[in-house]
Parts: structure tokens; sequence; C-alpha cells
């Protein structure tokens, strides 16, 4: 997030409601609330603030919002990125930054119970 909080003067963090991530990734998630999630992410300094939307992807706040700048994790390519059209169809960027290692729900899951 400091990577991307770099990238511009303002960093707004959409955030996925709890309803939305037990679409996507199953009842057992999230892990912890959105209202935590969001607590934790906007005592950074470097956040602005954190928007928690119930939709599947942040295309409306991304649409809303009209960022300059639009951050995702590598793992995507550019035109696969919910709100690239949006962000480079008003003359934008789209940057992709590297994950931190180990940091992931999936890697914090698999890091438990193999430790339990």
């Amino acid at each position: 997030m400091a990577k991307a909080a770099d990238l511009g003067d303002v960093l707004i963090i959409g955030l996925n409601s709890d309803a939305s991530v037990q679409r996507i990734k199953g009842k057992n998630r999230p892990i912890i609330d959105e209202y935590s999630r969001a607590l934790v992410l906007a005592s950074f300094e470097f956040v602005t603030s954190v928007v928690i939307f119930d939709e599947d992807t942040p295309y409306n706040i991304i649409k809303l919002i009209q960022p300059d700048v639009l951050v995702k994790g590598a793992d995507y390519k550019v035109e696969e990125i919910v709100g690239h059209d949006i962000v480079l169809s008003k003359g934008g960027e789209v940057i992709t930054l590297e994950y931190l290692p180990g940091f992931s729900t999936s890697a914090i899951e698999n890091k438990i119970r193999n430790n339990f």
C-alpha cells in the first residue's frame, strides 16, 4: 500500500464488503469482518480513505471517483483490471505492483493450518 500511496497525492482503498467476499471466495471468508479490515487499512498514515463496496467488483466506485491512477496486484494484466477502461480513457495510468510474499489471506491460513 505504501508503494501505491507514493504514486499520487491521495490513496483511496476500495474494500469488498463481507457479503461481496463471501460471494467471491466462499462461505468461510472473510476471516476478518469488513469494519475491522477497514479500520486497519484506515489506520495507515498514507491512506486517505477506505470505501467499502458491496458489488463483486469496484467498477462503480472507480466510475464515481475517476482516479488518475489505478493500482492492483501484479498477478493481473492491465486489461484484466476492473476499471482500467475508465482510467485509461481519461489519460490516467493503471499500475500493477508486486505483492509482499506470505501476506495473502490464503498464505496466512496455510501457515495457521500447518502450525496447528
